[in-house]
């Protein structure tokens, strides 16, 4: 993947599911947000979830079924390491490689992924300030990998009428703090699937430069995040609107 020609598409979308379920499942929704313009498919392999009952993904089965995917449909993929032992078996399938808000500070996690020079998308932590987040993006920059794309994902505040706040403050802060891409994730930022829309509208209106959204063939039956994920015509009919701008 040419990661320079990738963010100075504007604006870069990437979308999928939370997490990869079944082969069904996954190809259904990629070969949905590929007719509906995105330009990379995202997918999480390995879950990191509050309870430990809770699904935690295929891990390298759902990796495998990620690139079948991408055999398919020619999307990029984007998926999530959680631990220092997977990144080389992760850098295998992944075009670019997610840390995360849980992981953000995980430092000697950075370090391991930065020595794969997969291009890296650095969401920023619930709790995390601005000056924590680019700290942690100079753990990948130190080693000279320079393949970064900051993620917005929202903030834990005092409000919980939405699952976080989402910052779009931040979005031109970091452009005159930083020469690196920014993007936003207003499915995480919101925690509600009637809001994706406006506020990626929002995000891209105040300069960010690509959205990931989560997209699900079936919300309702999703393994996680079912609540926040746009059903297939939604994501088609919001792409037209960003597409046309």
């Amino acid at each position: 993947m040419n990661f320079k020609i990738f963010i100075q598409t504007k604006p870069f979308v990437i979308a999928g599911p939370c997490a990869v379920e079944s082969e069904a499942q996954l190809l259904a929704t990629a070969r949905g947000v590929k007719a509906a313009g995105a330009h990379a498919l995202r997918g999480g392999a390995y879950k990191p979830r509050t309870s430990p009952h809770s699904f935690q993904g295929l891990g390298e089965e759902g990796l495998k079924l990620l690139a079948k995917a991408r055999a398919e449909t020619g999307l990029p993929v984007v998926t999530e390491v959680l631990d220092t032992r997977d990144v080389l078996l992760v850098a295998e399938y992944a075009d670019i490689i997610q840390i995360g808000s849980r992981s953000t500070q995980n430092f000697p996690l950075l370090k391991e992924v930065a020595k794969t020079k997969k291009p890296v998308i650095l969401k920023r932590g619930m709790a995390m300030t601005v000056e924590e987040w680019l700290s942690a993006a100079d753990y990948i920059l130190e080693s000279g990998h320079d393949q970064i794309i900051l993620c917005e994902r929202g903030i834990r505040t005092f409000e919980t009428a939405t699952r976080h706040t989402l910052d779009l403050n931040v979005v031109p802060l970091l452009k005159e703090r930083t020469k690196l891409a920014v993007m936003v994730d207003p499915s995480h930022g919101t925690g509600r699937a009637s809001l994706v829309a406006p506020m990626a509208k929002a995000a891209l209106a105040c300069g960010a430069d690509g959205l990931l959204i989560e997209v699900h063939a079936d919300p309702s039956h999703a393994l996680s995040d079912g609540q926040q994920s746009l059903d297939l015509p939604a994501f088609e009919k919001l792409m037209k609107t960003l597409l046309s701008r």
